[in-house]
């Protein structure tokens, strides 16, 4: 491969200086060179250089870890080696600690220079390829957060760009943990109302009461508690979009509620007199059969049909597993970063257990298991026994003899079983069971479970 990696050499003494551009030259570097600070920021605001060879002490004006400091401010994505012919641990310190990432004791010799320009520019290689390749993925792959290359996610992400500046309702379906809020935000900033508020409401983690203040606000002294006049969801979300997460799950009388508003975009503040108007865009979002809601007379048909405008529906991570890869290397890099754990990525063999995974908590739990292994992990790659308690998951779980009852007491007893298991620790037992935590109090107060 052809070098085009420029270098500088900073030294006042002549001799040393052109004998280590000479060396470099013989390995097919560009080299230029500079007898002092100044001279050596003059060529550095043309010339973009990978690597600067920067003389510690050097007479008049600005000596090495000044010209450093300088070259940095210059030229940030510098590479800075420092040479002195005074090698002490102080020196060594100040010069690592101003930002130099090598320093190399005089007499230099040409196979240490060698070895040392090749291993700095090799990893500047890596990190250039790496970042173009994120930049490849994220411009294919990437869209308002939303990481895929499947097909169906594909349509989706077209058909949320056609609808998003139209007012119509749409309705989102798809399991819990599949990215319901990530499809609905991607419509709203796609969108005519992108630069107006975008206001998400869970309508399962609150009693009928509270839901019906937090959505449409409350006037002084209409309950106790209630101090003063207080906006609701509603009217935050003016001129934009509210998005209901968890729709399947309000009551009959918030149901009617929010036909009328739908219907007539006006509602009362809770103990209000006064009509308030709204220009709102209504997205929302279940995990339940809305039809078969109807059909039990669950769920109001005249609000089914006001939300049904535009429905769209997720796949499952199970039924899209080519996405799970751009999915983990993507949590891999945000949830390292942000817990200070120096990851790199993660190995074929981890991956292919990611993907032979059925995943029923969707990308909600891809995300935690992620994060689980991140914290347990040791090396700088996720590896396979990084994941090897999902793989003794999966196998517990095809021996599990299944009693004759309920679907929500088997549920029960599934979260006491895990709560158990993880002396009562909230949050391991929701990454075990692959939801979140807020879901998780959800259904510890509805099974009214003691933690």
């Amino acid at each position: 491969m052809k070098k085009v990696w420029p270098i500088l050499v900073v030294d006042d003494e002549e001799v040393m200086s052109e004998s280590m551009a000479a060396w470099l030259r013989e390995d097919g570097y560009r080299v230029d060179t500079a007898p002092n600070g100044q001279g050596a920021l003059e060529l550095a605001k043309s010339t973009d250089y990978a690597i600067c060879f920067i003389d510690l002490k050097m007479p008049g004006g600005m000596d090495g870890i000044e010209t450093m400091m300088e070259m940095r401010r210059v030229r940030p994505d510098s590479s800075i080696i420092i040479i002195t012919a005074y090698a002490t641990v102080d020196t060594a310190i100040q010069a690592m600690k101003e930002g130099a990432q090598e320093y190399i004791v005089k007499p230099c010799h040409p196979q240490e220079i060698s070895m040392l320009v090749s291993r700095i520019l090799k990893l500047k290689k890596l990190q250039s390829e790496n970042v173009i390749l994120r930049k490849k993925i994220s411009r294919q792959y990437k869209h308002h957060d939303i990481i895929t290359k499947n097909p169906r996610m594909q349509e989706i992400l077209g058909l949320t760009q056609e609808i998003a500046s139209l007012r119509s309702t749409v309705l989102i379906r798809g399991e819990s943990g599949t990215g319901k809020e990530l499809v609905a935000r991607a419509i709203h900033y796609s969108g005519a109302r992108a630069d107006k508020p975008f206001v998400s409401v869970s309508c399962a983690a609150l009693t009928e009461t509270l839901l019906e203040s937090e959505l449409f606000g409350h006037e002084k002294g209409s309950f106790t508690g209630a101090d003063g006049q207080t906006k609701g969801k509603f009217e935050l979300a003016d001129g934009g979009t509210i998005f209901l997460d968890e729709i399947g799950d309000i009551s009959p009388k918030l149901q009617a509620d929010l036909l009328r508003v739908l219907q007539e975009r006006r509602f009362y503040r809770v103990g209000g007199t006064n009509e308030v108007s709204v220009d709102v865009r209504v997205i929302a979002a279940t995990n339940k059969n809305l039809p078969e809601e109807v059909k039990e007379g669950r769920f109001r048909d005249d609000l089914y049909y006001r939300l049904n405008v535009i429905e769209i529906h997720i796949p499952p991570l199970r039924e899209r597993r080519e996405d799970i890869p751009l999915l983990a290397e993507h949590f891999v890099q945000r949830i390292a970063s942000e817990l200070g754990k120096d990851i790199s990525g993660i190995s074929a063999d981890a991956l292919k257990i990611l993907i032979d995974h059925d995943w029923p908590g969707n990308v909600r739990e891809l995300e935690n298991v992620i994060e689980r292994a991140i914290v347990t992990s040791h090396n700088g790659t996720l590896e396979d026994g990084d994941f090897a308690w999902l793989t003794q998951r999966n196998k517990g779980g095809q021996s599990w003899d299944v009693p004759d009852v309920p679907l929500s007491e088997l549920e029960r007893r599934a979260i006491i079983a895990v709560l158990e298991r993880k002396q009562g620790n909230v949050k391991e037992a929701a990454l075990a069971l692959g939801i979140d935590r807020s879901t998780l109090y959800d259904k510890l107060k509805r099974y009214d479970i003691a933690h």
